[in-house]
């Protein structure tokens, strides 16, 4: 299967978002990925999507404190955000710039269905995929408590990176894989 939202993410994750595309098309249910890996500058820009100034500053100020300069530049960088609340995750502590998790849509008749409860011919695609994402030992976001992101599947159950690795090691791991990106961000804005 070739999907330019695959191409990045690991090798062990890739095989496993084929086998459950694959598995959902068995079953007649089609889910196009539509984000794998996001840059932390994308992430940014979702986390800063409906947070107030003063909730940004507050981070922003964790995160020096913290010694997070490289995280707090992302979020730094991209400015205010119109639009409504898409993550909890600021980067880094999302596993799509880990190459950890994929985003895909359902589609039914070359449409995308974005109505995660509704049902057509008595099938919710998103519950399929949710399915079958954890029976091949996926994390599901359908079946999150608090904040449901159904098109959302990810190779680790933690939630977050930080459940696994202090702050300083993420912004240092993000610093090594994007620090060219944020600093032609930079570039563009000067």
């Amino acid at each position: 299967m070739s999907n330019k939202y695959l191409e990045h993410l690991i090798p062990e994750f890739k095989v496993k978002v084929e086998a459950l595309i694959g598995k959902c098309l068995d079953r007649n249910v089609v889910m196009r990925p539509f984000e794998g890996i996001r840059n932390p500058i994308v992430q940014a820009k979702y986390w800063r999507q409906s947070r107030s100034d003063e909730e940004v500053s507050n981070r922003l100020k964790e995160l020096e404190q913290e010694g997070a300069y490289f995280l707090a530049s992302c979020i730094a960088v991209v400015g205010p955000q119109a639009g409504r609340k898409l993550t909890n995750a600021i980067p880094g502590l999302s596993w799509h710039q880990w190459g950890e998790a994929v985003d895909c849509v359902w589609i039914v008749d070359n449409k995308a269905v974005w109505d995660v409860d509704g049902l057509i011919d008595n099938v919710n695609g998103y519950h399929v995929y949710a399915e079958e994402a954890r029976a091949l030992g996926l994390e599901s976001g359908l079946f999150w408590p608090g904040f449901v992101d159904a098109v959302h599947v990810q190779l680790r159950t933690a939630a977050s990176p930080q459940e696994l690795f202090s702050l300083q090691y993420i912004n240092q791991f993000m610093e090594q894989c994007y620090s060219r990106l944020v600093d032609n961000v930079k570039l563009k804005d000067h």
